[in-house]
């Protein structure tokens, strides 16, 4: 049986949450962390001139973004690729140019990210990906995303150098909690929305751990790989999947009638 959409259905601005969504989410947060790290130290850009940079990048990234009214592959996952980086450059600039702690960077992007979500319920009456059909509400999941990255970054990194548990455990680690939150979510003990934003944010420190893994010297707990050739291998790859999403539209959200998205859901 067909169901007619009203008139005003509405489009989904961001992918359906399929395999494809974490392969790439993954491989984004792994690029945040090298990419960065390539910009400040192979091209001695420096950290506050690379944030600049990037910065500016990201913020015509996301007019493009907002201007298109509905999900296209390339621009949404280039905005996440660079907000990835962004991310990353917030913490790091915290921590090495500020001297704030890496716990307390990691409370205070908790505590921002908490009250955006709150924010955004309290106005939009929800929280999931399927709602996500208007400007706004679109704003606060960019908001929530750029929280997501640097507070990943800054647990990461607390646990891969400070706690001193390496790249390759602390990639272990955050791959288990997500697959525990997997399986809490298929058993139906955790909702879907708190389900998904604890695994977007345990993605970022995954991806991290195995960029850092692959991309650092072998005295220093890597692979050597170095941040050239991790950028480009995992670059590479998010052009490959993105390719085929925009051929495949496997990640495409139906529309969504308009009754259902404009109060609580």
């Amino acid at each position: 049986m067909t169901t007619t959409l009203s008139p005003r259905a509405l489009a989904v601005r961001v992918p359906a949450i399929t395999l494809f969504f974490w392969i790439i989410k993954i491989l984004a947060t792994t690029v945040g962390e090298t990419f960065a790290d390539f910009l400040n130290t192979n091209l001695n850009m420096g950290l506050t001139g690379t944030s600049i940079v990037m910065s500016a990048v990201l913020g015509v990234a996301l007019v493009v973004q907002f201007r298109l009214k509905r999900y296209v592959p390339v621009a949404y996952w280039l905005v996440v690729v660079l907000i990835s980086v962004v991310g990353t450059l917030i913490t790091d600039n915290l921590t090495d140019n500020l001297g704030v702690s890496l716990v307390t960077s990691s409370l205070v992007f908790l505590a921002a990210l908490l009250v955006t979500f709150g924010v955004w319920f309290r106005l939009e009456g929800s929280l999931s990906m399927k709602s996500i059909t208007t400007a706004p509400r679109e704003a606060f999941y960019w908001l929530a995303i750029l929280w997501t990255f640097a507070l990943g970054t800054a647990t990461g990194d607390l646990l891969a150098e400070r706690v001193d548990w390496g790249y390759g455990l602390s990639a272990v680690f955050f791959g288990g909690v997500i697959a525990a939150i997997y399986l809490l979510w298929r058993t139906k003990v955790m909702n879907e929305v708190l389900a998904f934003w604890l695994a977007y944010i345990l993605t970022r420190p995954l991806g991290a751990s195995i960029g850092d893994f692959l991309a650092q010297p072998k005295d220093a707990g890597g692979n050597g790989l170095g941040t050239t050739v991790t950028s480009v291998i995992f670059l590479a790859a998010i052009a490959a999947v993105v390719g085929f999403l925009s051929w495949s539209h496997r990640d495409r959200i139906a529309e969504v009638p308009a009754t259902t998205v404009d109060g609580p859901a």
